[in-house]
């Protein structure tokens, strides 16, 4: 259709745009208003997006204020969440408000490295232990190669899977405050061709699939990808009845049996009542990857009761967030960076530890709702 018009794969200027919107809608014979009305330079959506028509606008509304007590978190937030699901915001700041009143969610990045899982052909068993020996032995090496391709991340480690003739290398990287994935596959790239070069395995492809990206994988929940971040709160007893009106021992029930066993029988990888709608909110507010809502879906909800009141803890192995590069640099996506003080540099792990208490906080809020029978109700109010 573009090119059959004369419009070729074009950079994002506003006349391109246009243009190449007013061909879709001739072959279409649908007219765009809607699309076409944005309020920015289209060439700040040049690294982002090809072949541009317009945008897709997704209403924005903030949950909060919520007090976290992170190591880079620390202060009193509004939470830009963007979606089209009902209920989703007022849930949350529901969340927020009671764990707010009972201190706060404490929150801690434990783990930080993004992974590139490359797999090469060896001859057998014999030469793919040959090829381990050889990594393990010039890692020093391996690191100034990685390190000359960039001038924010480092190699951290190799971690060797061999099977048969296939040797998986699941290389970690630091990658500062960007989530990384680039910068990891092109110092992959480089480190690969040294190894190929050294031990004489074929690379097959930068990507094996032991990364694991975008799909989800034990490997990432035991292991960790991104960025590994838990969070904490209790609530006393009389917080929770009053304000979420379930008692923290059927909220705990509440986890147990959905959470643990329910998940457990369905075998699924996110041991959690609904992470990852707070994720992707999140994700798509703030110019996140929203495909990597999958890794961040495999998130383990646990809630304990005692006598005084309920305590509830969130574990994300899996949160690839960045606050430089990618959609950061759009100026909604930017201005929702601001809101929260994630801006630039420096804010990385701050970002991640609002993301593990934003789903606390929708956890909290969900498992209370579906404990005292109240989510059909919410649902029936704000949700339709």
């Amino acid at each position: 259709m573009g090119q059959g018009k004369g419009l070729k794969n074009r950079g994002n200027k506003r006349g391109d745009v246009a243009e190449r919107l007013a061909a879709v809608s001739e072959e279409t014979g649908t007219e765009y208003r809607a699309i076409a009305d944005y309020g920015f330079d289209p060439e700040l959506a040049s690294k982002n997006i090809e072949n541009m028509i317009g945008v897709t606008q997704v209403p924005l509304g903030f949950a909060g204020p919520v007090t976290i007590n992170g190591e880079h978190a620390k202060g009193s937030f509004l939470v830009p969440l963007a979606t089209t699901e009902g209920a989703l915001v007022a849930s949350v700041s529901r969340g927020m408000s009671v764990a707010t009143a009972a201190g706060g969610i404490t929150a801690r990045v434990l783990s930080d490295a993004m992974t590139r899982g490359p797999v090469f052909r060896v001859d057998g068993i014999e030469h793919g232990i040959r090829a381990v020996a050889w990594i393990e032995g010039n890692m020093a090496k391996l690191k100034d190669v990685a390190g000359a391709t960039t001038n924010h991340g480092r190699l951290l480690g190799i971690r060797p899977f061999l099977n048969g003739r296939n040797l998986f290398l699941r290389m970690s990287y630091h990658t500062a405050d960007a989530m990384g994935m680039n910068m990891a596959t092109i110092a992959s790239e480089a480190v690969c061709a040294a190894i190929a070069e050294g031990t004489g395995a074929t690379l097959v492809s930068v990507s094996g699939n032991v990364c694991t990206d975008k799909k989800p994988a034990a490997i990432n929940s035991i292991l960790g990808r991104g960025k590994t971040v838990v969070a904490e709160a209790f609530i006393p007893k009389g917080l929770a009845e009053a304000r979420l009106r379930a008692s923290p021992s059927a909220i705990a029930e509440t986890a147990m049996r959905k959470n643990l066993v329910g998940s457990a029988m369905a075998g699924s990888l996110g041991f959690n009542a609904h992470a990852a709608n707070m994720v992707a909110a999140l994700y798509i507010a703030t110019g996140q990857d929203p495909a990597q809502v999958v890794e961040a879906s495999s998130c383990f909800t646990t809630c304990e009761s005692d006598g005084d009141g309920l305590y509830i803890a969130v574990r994300m192995p899996s949160v690839e967030v960045g606050t430089v590069g990618g959609g950061t640099r759009l100026p909604t996506q930017s201005e929702a960076l601001d809101m929260i003080g994630c801006k630039g540099a420096g804010k990385a792990g701050k970002l991640a530890e609002i993301v593990a208490a934003t789903v606390l906080a929708g956890e909290l809020s969900t498992l209370a709702a579906q404990a005292a029978g109240h989510l059909g109700k919410a649902h029936g109010e704000l949700g339709r």
